[in-house]
């Protein structure tokens, strides 16, 4: 292993530690050594706070001159709520900086790098670069896209039911899956359900078991079934609550005007909220990461649109047989050249589940 390569783990591990926190920002680490010593470490901590390497300067301090830098994005050169990396390092005469990779923010997008280079530091870039994607592919998508990155998490049956006929679903997985998903939620901007799921479960969508902060809940109700006494339309909660309807007439939207939450008017596609129409709103508004949690209609038309990322599946060693529902409700799937095929498979064990990580192969599935 190199010392780049051991600097950028170092820098990596560091960046991991912002997840949660830094939205609509990516996650970044900084490692600063000289000599072959760590001299100074950093990382983006919050929205609005210092970068991860002003951080690490700070605790370098005048050693920083002569000194390597590695950062796993390539450092900003515009002003944003904080002034450009690139020119912090360039005060502190640093003399090489190693990027894991260059930033998708059209504001930058190489511009770092060149603003380094003609203050005559040696640069470099792509340093576990497919590590350093990975710890920021919602902001990567968002930059890239407009539109939220978008993983479906389920707890299933060893027969793939996430209820029984009846409905009941609590609790199909274990306690140690369930606070997975709390963490999922922890590290999300929002987490999305069908107004189905609201009726039938009346859920709180909220972060507990683990520490963190609770994502935006959004509820796609197409023609606003949802009761005004659900949990997420009370006191304390509702301001974090988004309907997604194609109600356009005011008139119904003021009988949630009381509870203090927020409707998004979306297209209609087929009768129904327009799933891509309200993830490029969503986008507009700055969400990069979306836990989609449910039901089976909402994540089946998804999936069926190639708008789903990632999936997160938990497989409980429990079998309630035919009659249960299915994680996907799709019809019109004749013959297996048809199917949906998942590439990327990692298998783990979590307590008495199996956790399942995959993704689609991106397409869209006949009408």
């Amino acid at each position: 292993m190199t010392n780049d390569t051991k600097y950028m783990k170092r820098a990596l591990t560091l960046a991991k530690k912002g997840l949660g926190t830094t939205s609509p920002n990516p996650v970044v680490g900084c490692v600063i050594v000289k000599d072959g010593a760590i001299i100074g470490e950093g990382w983006h901590k919050r929205a609005g706070g210092h970068h991860a390497e002003v951080h690490a300067l700070e605790m370098a301090g005048t050693a920083a001159r002569g000194a390597d830098v590695y950062v796993t994005l390539e450092p900003c050169s515009h002003t944003g709520k904080t002034p450009p990396c690139c020119d912090a390092l360039i005060r502190a005469g640093v003399k090489r900086v190693v990027a894991g990779m260059s930033d998708p923010n059209p504001r930058v997008n190489g511009g770092g790098l060149l603003a380094l280079r003609q203050a005559g530091i040696e640069t470099e870039c792509g340093v576990l670069e497919a590590q350093c994607h990975t710890i920021n592919r919602p902001f990567i998508k968002h930059m890239t896209t407009g539109l939220p990155l978008v993983t479906y998490k389920c707890a299933m049956t060893l027969d793939a039911k996430i209820a029984t006929v009846t409905g009941e679903s609590r609790w199909i997985s274990c306690e140690a899956s369930r606070k997975i998903v709390h963490r999922m939620r922890a590290t999300s901007d929002a987490i999305m359900v069908g107004v189905d799921t609201i009726i039938a479960d009346n859920p709180q969508l909220n972060v507990r078991h683990v520490t963190g902060s609770d994502p935006l809940r959004i509820i796609v109700d197409s023609h606003l079934r949802t009761p005004e006494s659900v949990v997420v339309l009370s006191c304390g909660m509702a301001l974090g609550t988004v309907i997604a309807t194609t109600e356009t007439n005011p008139r119904v939207h003021l009988r949630y005007q009381h509870t203090g939450a927020s409707l998004i008017v979306c297209k209609s596609l087929d009768g129904k909220v327009d799933l891509h129409d309200l993830l490029l709103k969503l986008g507009e508004r700055g969400i990069q990461s979306l836990l989609l949690e449910g039901g089976s209609h909402l994540a089946g038309e998804a999936l069926k649109q190639g708008l789903i990322d990632e999936c997160v599946f938990f497989y409980a060693p429990k079998v309630i047989g035919s009659d249960g529902f299915s994680p996907f409700a799709m019809t019109g799937i004749t013959s297996m050249s048809e199917s949906v095929r998942f590439i990327d498979i990692v298998v783990r064990r979590v307590g008495t589940d199996l956790m399942i990580t995959a993704r689609p192969e991106k397409k869209c599935l006949p009408a």
